[in-house]
């Protein structure tokens, strides 16, 4: 058997917040929850789950690891994450290649682009 990613777990401080800005942007619905854990359900059908657990420490520096979002409407997206509580950080390009990263409410810094 091949080992697969089955959940993408993510350190935070409020995890009723975090779970609340995850979920509603990419529409998820939360499948188990715990004291200090939340599952959302897969981000697709055959993908990893995303989960987040509440730890005491805060974020400190660059994240280490980082979701790659795709959407078809970069403008929108952005409007999306500001309204719920996170940040723009920066739009780049490499060639033809656009993207924009963002930031949960907790500084988590995402990617999102058009290309697959």
């Amino acid at each position: 058997m091949s080992t697969i990613v089955g959940t993408v777990m993510i350190d935070c401080n409020d995890l009723d917040g975090m779970v609340s800005f995850w979920s509603r942007l990419l529409g998820l619905e939360a499948k188990a929850r715990y004291p200090d854990y939340v599952w959302l359900d897969r981000m697709s059908e055959t993908g990893p789950a995303l989960a987040f657990q509440r730890v005491s420490e805060p974020r400190q520096g660059k994240n280490r690891l980082h979701l790659d979002l795709v959407d078809e409407n970069l403008e929108e997206i952005e409007k999306r994450v500001i309204k719920l509580g996170g940040a723009k950080i920066d739009d780049r390009s490499m060639g033809d290649f656009h993207w924009k990263v963002l930031a949960d409410p907790e500084g988590n810094v995402f990617c999102v682009t058009t290309a697959h």
